[in-house]
């Protein structure tokens, strides 16, 4: 039996992370795709601009569904164009994100990232937070 943190351990060493940082550069670089996979309830108190909600219990069933894919077309031929994106998770503490990113991978996204500390640690270093008004 493991415990989801040994879980989460495990899978870290067979996904790509990076930091809070590294992601806050991204996205005054270029445009990035952002996926949080949390509650909605969490998405709602503050969220990483442009980044699009699909908790971690529904996201392999509507990944297809990005705005990023950007037109309206059958599930197998969104998912090919999702795949070929670079795409990056973020939780709260980086543990859901990164059992999400395997997720995806065993799906075939081979340019899937988990954002190390999530939402936590984007707070603690004070970057931009999307709330509501």
């Amino acid at each position: 039996m493991k415990t989801s943190q040994e879980l989460v351990a495990e899978v870290r060493k067979t996904i790509n992370e990076i930091s809070t940082s590294q992601l806050n550069e991204l996205l005054h670089k270029e445009e990035v795709i952002v996926i949080d996979v949390r509650e909605p309830g969490e998405f709602a108190a503050g969220h990483v601009p442009s980044s699009v909600n699909f908790p971690r219990g529904v996201l392999e069933m509507k990944i297809h569904t990005h705005p990023a894919v950007g037109y309206e077309c059958d599930t197998e031929t969104a998912l090919k164009e999702l795949a070929e994106k670079e795409l990056y998770l973020i939780c709260q503490s980086g543990g859901r994100s990164a059992l999400s990113a395997e997720s995806l991978k065993r799906l075939g996204f081979s340019k899937v990232t988990s954002v190390a500390g999530g939402m936590k640690d984007w707070k603690e270093q004070g970057l931009q937070i999307v709330q509501p008004s």
